[in-house]
């Protein structure tokens, strides 16, 4: 079955939004039949892939179509209940693989609620109208402010452990001690009592803010929204930019769209992907930006390669390394970058940064082996040279390919601003920072050579390329390290990758893409949760799970 990320408001089966003036509505209304596949029914406002797809979707449209929007409000259009979380026959009948990759998606979703109440003064508020638990608990607590209605039956769980035999996959237990700060003692004792917990001591433990009665319900959601947009520095007139459709063929080996084009090479096992540069100038000024919107190369091969990130992990997974090559004038990509980063105070300007910042992150928890091809015509500068500092490996020819063009200018690439702090990793570090980790001194020396082209030597002594090799080496090396990839263990280079790619700090997005993500990864396929008689299995058939009691 293929997957498409693509999808709009009008297309919806499972959400609606409402914008009044500065305050957002999303009210989840899940369909109970609008399953992603056949076989499972999404009752109590429990979803699978399908439902987050459009959860994505509103929250991107929000940020870039509603800039007024200061205050989203994210509730339940179901009597007595937010959201169930997961659906368990879902999780139940799904392959390992898929199981992963919907928890890794659903992170990444609650991940961007995240950015947009902390970077773009856009604050969510779960009003929990019934009670939220699983993932629906999750996705409370990816918000800022959370209310949960006080009528003696609701509450807020995370049952995975003591029903399913599994763990919240999506951050919850990252979220209730990292950011909510619930004692361990507590949060242990909470995530072990399948029914949860509500009213005044749901609010005592820090597992939601306000516990308010039914009869006040309305008015308080009212106040609180009203309360938080008042702290929003969002712009209250400014005209949104329409996220039009992308335009993209998919065939069965190639996914093309306007400035990004991936060839799949099923006997290698690898996807070439290609990004264009601008054609044109960037605009003389950020009202040519405005005036641009989704056509503004920088927004739109973000937004490309958002979907094709999305599409290749969830369609191609055998397809495990991606070559990642570029072209075009890197003083032109230079150039659209710091237009964005000379108007800090742009709303739009601002957002196109976020989404890069977040499609990159994207890129570096994806489970493949990523490498960057550095050649003679690419653009591998500022915003694009981070997809060579992401590469777990890169390669940049030395001189031009005599062969082919002898008078070819030689490949170079260049540091700019747009490396040096705007778009993080998941480690809070840039991609420089986390390269030269602990060398303070070979991050000056690149710092030094901003705005600079550098050629293959340049490159290699200041540690940017893995390799230089000349033209006569090329094409062997370059085959030798693809072909070695498809034959090594896919899940060992998951392993050795997720490990080198994100040293430095802890934060609460590595623990949830590493720790978390990694055991929830390891508990899936085990017997006691996905086996015959394990919990996921068992669960709603009246009877208990079969565990293998052996700690491991």
């Amino acid at each position: 079955m293929h997957v498409e990320f693509r999808t709009d408001p009008a297309r919806y089966r499972h959400w609606r939004v409402e914008v009044d003036g500065p305050v957002a509505t999303l009210t989840m209304d899940v369909d109970e039949q609008g399953g992603l596949v056949p076989g499972y029914e999404l009752k109590l406002n429990s979803y699978d892939l399908g439902v987050d797809i459009e959860l994505y979707d509103a929250v991107q449209r929000l940020r870039f179509e509603h800039p007024g929007v200061r205050t989203v409000v994210v509730t339940s259009g179901k009597e007595k209940i937010f959201c169930a979380g997961a659906n368990i026959r879902m999780l139940a009948a799904s392959e390992h693989a898929w199981k992963v990759n919907f928890c890794k998606f659903t992170n990444e979703t609650r991940n961007g609620i995240e950015d947009a109440t902390a970077n773009s003064g856009q604050t969510y508020l779960a009003a929990c109208n019934g009670t939220a638990s699983g993932g629906g608990y999750e996705l409370a607590l990816a918000c800022d402010h959370i209310m949960l209605v006080d009528d003696r039956s609701s509450t807020v769980s995370l049952p995975e452990l003591p029903l399913l035999g599994v763990l919240p996959g999506t951050g919850g237990l990252t979220r209730v001690t990292d950011k909510r700060h619930v004692r361990r003692d507590r949060a242990d004792y909470f995530s072990t009592k399948a029914e949860g917990l509500g009213g005044k001591k749901a609010v005592a433990w820090r597992l939601v803010d306000e516990a308010v009665a039914r009869t006040a319900w309305d008015a308080a959601v009212a106040d609180r929204a009203a309360e938080l947009a008042a702290r929003s520095n969002r712009p209250a007139d400014a005209e949104g930019v329409a996220l039009t459709p992308l335009d993209k063929t998919r065939t069965e080996d190639e996914i093309a769209y306007r400035h990004v084009t991936a060839k799949l090479d099923r006997d290698a096992a690898a996807v070439e992907i290609t990004i264009a540069g601008p054609v044109a100038d960037a605009p003389e000024d950020i009202a040519g930006v405005h005036v641009q919107g989704a056509e503004f190369w920088s927004l739109a091969m973000t937004r490309e390669l958002d979907d094709l990130i999305l599409d290749l992990r969830t369609n191609e997974p055998s397809l495990g390394t991606w070559i990642f090559r570029t072209a075009g004038d890197p003083l032109k990509v230079l150039d659209h970058d710091r237009l964005l980063l000379d108007n800090p105070g742009d709303w739009l300007a601002n957002e196109i940064v976020l989404y890069l910042k977040r499609t990159l992150k994207r890129l570096d928890v994806t489970s493949r082996s990523l490498i960057a091809l550095i050649e003679p015509g690419s653009c591998f500068a500022g915003s694009l040279l981070e997809l060579a500092l992401a590469a777990d490996r890169s390669y940049q020819l030395e001189g031009v390919f005599e062969d082919v063009d002898p008078d070819a200018d030689p490949a170079t690439i260049a540091v700019d601003a747009m490396n040096l702090g705007p778009l993080p990793m998941g480690n809070g570090l840039t991609r420089l920072e986390t390269r030269f980790l602990g060398d303070d001194e070979a991050l000056a020396a690149v710092r030094d050579a901003v705005a600079k082209p550098l050629d293959a030597g340049d490159a290699e002594r200041l540690g940017l390329v893995t390799f230089a090799p000349d033209d006569i080496d090329w094409d062997e090396e370059v085959r030798i390290a693809v072909e070695e990839r498809a034959g090594f263990s896919p899940d060992a280079l998951t392993g050795l990758e997720a490990n080198y790619r994100f040293p430095g700090p802890e934060t609460l997005e590595t623990k949830i893409f590493g720790r978390l993500t990694a055991w929830q990864n390891w508990i899936f396929n085990r017997p006691n949760a996905s086996g015959p008689d394990g919990a996921l299995r068992r669960y709603g058939t009246g009877r208990r799970a079969d565990f293998d009691r052996k700690r491991v």
